[in-house]
């Protein structure tokens, strides 16, 4: 524990004194994100615009981790045991890139819908269900990402699934994997 305590200041610290942008907390045993972080970083967090708690064992992120990190562009928690994300994810103006891979999500957060920066999502190996995203979709038919990535997750198949946007959105699926697809015109 106590070396664990340790790696995670050595990074906070490497960050703050090398002016980094980028926060690394990925395999540092973490089950929360630790209020002391917020108060180590008080002074630079517009400044972080990426972070990475990959392979940890986070239960949560609170509201609190969106509200201190406003200008984040990019999150990689793949790898916990997150069951769900805060509202306040669906406040974070400038992100464009989430993983949340490898959790134990079983509904997409629908507040991410909200993020209109958002271009790439990963919740492969997750278990979030096709009825979920089905419904997802129909109500939010303007959430448009270039990349979202499903695989491991569907448990019902459906193919061609077209939504009403400016490009058309399909999926193809066969007996493990989703795939979403852009293109300019429906598919064959």
């Amino acid at each position: 524990m106590a070396q664990a305590v340790a790696n995670v200041a050595r990074r906070i610290n490497e960050t703050m004194e090398e002016g980094r942008d980028c926060l690394d907390l990925s395999d540092c045993d973490l089950i929360s994100f630790p209020d002391g972080i917020f108060k180590m970083l008080r002074s630079c967090t517009d400044n972080i615009h990426k972070i990475t708690l990959a392979n940890n064992q986070l239960k949560a992120l609170g509201n609190k981790f969106f509200h201190t990190f406003s200008q984040l562009q990019d999150l990689d928690v793949q790898g916990n045991v997150l069951t769900s994300l805060p509202d306040a994810v669906g406040d974070v103006e400038h992100l464009i890139s989430i993983n949340l891979s490898k959790n134990r999500l079983a509904v997409f957060p629908e507040r991410l819908t909200r993020v209109k920066s958002l271009q790439n999502i990963n919740v492969e190996g997750n278990q979030i269900t096709g009825d979920t995203s089905r419904n997802l979709f129909y109500r939010h038919q303007t959430f448009c990402p270039h990349v979202l990535a499903l695989v491991g997750n569907i448990q019902e198949g459906f193919v061609s699934f077209v939504l009403s946007t400016s490009s058309r959105i399909y999926f193809e699926s066969d007996q493990q994997h989703l795939y979403i697809c852009v293109a300019h015109t429906h598919p064959p």
